[in-house]
């Protein structure tokens, strides 16, 4: 669901370390953190803490699979007061306990590690050895390489860990495309020029877009907007535009609203004003909802800050889903999924984290795997659908629905009136199926919320190079990666308030949308390549 961040307070070179409450993601859980091994010289220290995570899985069978935790370290400047990424270091220089491997994501994967160039953005870390469960991993040691930032040991003031859970998916083939001949659920979708049939993603070879030739990769073209490729018009898919078949990191769950409001409280006031709708620039506040840009609550986005802030300083941003003032609260939702969400706050979280947008193949590829597909399937591999009519224990880490057999947040305009927390439909018990989980583990990949997908529909789309964020914004909050799409990516999935048919996998009726404004219909989630 979401993460928090632990908070370690650093004044000079006195370490006085101090722990926040236990932080709970989808039950994830960060606590005993301290700094070890520091070396003045060198510039370098150990950052440790616990880790663990319930539903957790490694398995050399179908699908073959893991998940895993991208854990990524800020630090906020004594002097400046700015928050920092912190450059971490190479697979040998961190510590990994009994059973847990830790695998560093670099700036640049595959070219080697390298302190000045090529340093580590975050790392992942995971079972060494099949098993389910809750994992546990006492003693986690990151090396964090500060000199290499530039600073150092008493220019830190406090230092910030954050775990964001992930499911990996392996490389190899896939298709996309599902067959279906039924109108409402081909809006856009893939297929082999001239038939229905679904298309083999093979390599990471460019592509023909369009045309007749057999092994080009076309589209019933009825999406709104169209594909500017069509049978007698044919584009070129770059190689270096992420198909799928290269393994990835995908995150589990999407954006939710605690890290959503992580996020923010790591920025300067100027890109804090960026990344919400509300105009924060003065020291009064009405419309406190921040990113509905309204006094009250709108479609289940509880995000806001207080109503008399400092004039020119960074404001702290809270959950506050009942209402009450009380930021933080059991029932405040933080574990409800982030909507309200342009596609420059997706990107911007991204970029700040060191992850990156997923293209709208890997959105095929992480929800059916490479198994068949299904006409008119869902994420969970089948046909059938129920949704969510009801909603008990708003807001807290339990929020579920009584519907029985629910397993999408869809078609609901007059009842629960937003989404709902990530992963709310799993349990310890449930099959993929049952719990609308995705071939390899990702949830409400059909439903809840849109993804927004780089699409290959335009030029725009396209140019996507597969840049990695390397935990820095530009001035004003935007992300500053190389290649991504400026102004919008493409919806895929459908969300709480859409019919049944724009939740199959492979309808496309918004994949190249060129919007790119907040609505409480759409979320994000990215992706990483593989360390």
């Amino acid at each position: 669901m979401t993460h928090r961040p632990l908070l370690y307070l650093l004044p000079a070179l006195f370490v006085a370390i101090t722990s926040a409450s236990e932080l709970h993601a989808n039950d994830i859980t960060i606590t005993n953190p301290t700094l070890t091994g520091t070396n003045t010289v060198n510039g370098t220290t150990q950052v440790q803490f616990d880790i663990m995570w319930a539903n957790s899985w490694r398995t050399s069978s179908a699908p073959n699979n893991r998940d895993a935790a991208w854990v990524f370290v800020k630090y906020r400047h004594a002097t400046t007061g700015v928050w920092q990424h912190a450059q971490l270091g190479s697979d040998a220089q961190h510590s990994a306990p009994v059973g847990s491997t830790i695998a560093t994501g670099l700036l640049t994967p595959g070219s080697g590690y390298d302190a000045a160039t090529n340093w580590g953005v975050g790392a992942f870390i995971h079972r060494s050895a099949d098993g389910t469960g809750t994992f546990t991993a006492n003693g986690v040691e990151l090396r964090w390489n500060y000199a290499g930032n530039g600073i150092a040991y008493g220019d830190i003031a406090e230092v910030k860990v954050f775990a964001v859970e992930m499911v990996y998916v392996p490389q190899g083939s896939f298709s996309v495309g599902d067959g279906s001949t039924t109108f409402m659920q081909v809006r856009g979708n893939f297929r082999n020029p001239s038939t229905i049939t679904p298309l083999a993603i093979t390599s990471e070879a460019a592509l023909t877009l369009g045309g007749t030739a057999n092994g080009n990769l076309a589209s019933i073209n009825t999406n709104s907007p169209a594909d500017d490729f069509n049978n007698s018009t044919t584009k070129t898919l770059p190689a270096a535009f992420p198909k799928g078949f290269a393994g990835f990191y995908l995150m589990k769950y999407s954006i939710t609203q605690q890290q959503y409001v992580d996020f923010l409280n790591t920025l300067t006031r100027t890109q804090q004003n960026t990344r919400t709708q509300t105009d924060i620039s003065g020291t009064a506040i009405t419309n406190r909802y921040v990113m509905s840009n309204s006094s009250t609550l709108q479609y289940r986005n509880g995000i806001r800050c207080d109503g008399t802030v400092d004039a020119n300083a960074s404001i702290t941003f809270y959950c506050d889903l009942n209402g009450n003032g009380t930021g933080g609260e059991a029932t405040d939702g933080q574990w409800v999924a982030c909507n309200y969400l342009s596609w420059a706050d997706v990107a911007a979280y991204l970029d700040w984290s060191g992850l990156r947008p997923m293209t709208e193949l890997e959105y095929e590829k992480a929800c059916r795997g490479p198994v068949t597909p299904v006409a008119d399937e869902y994420a969970w591999g089948s046909t059938s659908i129920t949704g969510a009519a009801n909603i008990t224990n708003g807001g807290a880490i339990n929020e579920s629905s009584n519907t029985a057999g629910a397993r999408a947040m869809y078609n609901n305009n007059a009842n629960v009136q937003g989404p709902m927390r990530v992963g709310v439909f799993a349990a310890g018990a449930t099959t993929r199926a049952q719990s609308g989980a995705s071939y390899f583990g990702a949830m409400e990949l059909s439903g809840n919320l849109w993804e927004q997908a780089v699409t290959v529909g335009n030029a725009t789309g396209r140019d996507f190079t597969g840049t990695l964020g390397n935990g820095a914004l530009n001035a004003t909050g935007g992300a500053d990666a190389a290649n991504w799409p400026g102004t919008s990516a493409g919806l895929r999935g459908g969300a709480w308030n859409e019919s049944g048919a724009t939740l199959r996998v492979s309808n496309r009726q918004f994949a190249s949308n060129i919007s790119g404004a907040r609505s409480p219909v759409v979320g994000g989630r990215g992706v990483r390549l593989f360390p």
